[in-house]
């Protein structure tokens, strides 16, 4: 079967005031993002979707799945690893006002309250059960940076890190075999954001 992992469009900054988790919706960008990537791909044969439950997620998969009139299933194992967390800022944000945070997680340095290895093991568990469900099939998964990473790295038999600059909206194919062996198709597709200032 064919997996299409795709990352959420860009969303809005968010920092709640009393410590519950942001879960921030679209931006405009981010809005204009989804709805190309879904015209990008209503032409391909993709038999299920299934998002994050995470709001920038959902509103990432909603367009494909009003053009190919299909149902969003959530998979809660492919939440973002600070989807607990109280503040939402953008990467391309957060380097230019903290760049000392912004190294820390491009080099796999995690915030000091993720358990990095078991939102790993939570990723790979969740994209095995959602391969389990559709042999044969070619799913898209809406999901996040992390969430791509940790597959990804996972299929390369690499440790897990952050190792890919997953953009918003990019298309991220991998394959995986009834025999159990899982490849790697393509990372950061994003054919779709070309004539566009924010990628």
């Amino acid at each position: 079967m064919e997996l299409l992992l795709i990352r959420h469009g860009l969303p809005e900054r968010v920092v709640t005031d009393d410590g519950s988790p942001a879960d921030p919706p679209l931006s405009a960008v981010g809005l204009d993002q989804a709805a190309r990537v879904a015209r990008w791909l209503v032409g391909v044969e993709i038999d299920r979707i299934y998002a994050s439950p995470l709001l920038r997620a959902q509103q990432t998969a909603a367009p494909l799945a009003a053009l190919r009139s299909l149902a969003v299933d959530l998979s809660d194992g492919v939440r973002e690893y600070d989807a607990e967390a109280e503040s939402y800022i953008p990467m391309e944000d957060l380097k230019v006002q903290d760049y000392e945070a912004w190294k820390r997680l491009v080099s796999g340095g995690y915030a000091p309250e993720v358990d990095f290895l078991a939102f790993h093991h939570t990723v790979i568990a969740a994209v095995e059960a959602i391969i389990a469900e559709n042999p044969g099939r070619r799913v898209a998964v809406f999901c996040h940076g992390g969430v791509i990473n940790a597959w990804a790295a996972h299929v390369l038999g690499l440790k897990p890190q952050l190792f890919v600059d997953v953009r918003y909206t990019s298309v991220n194919r991998f394959f995986a075999a009834a025999s159990g062996e899982r490849s790697l198709g393509s990372l950061n597709e994003t054919a779709h954001l070309r004539d566009t200032p924010s990628t």
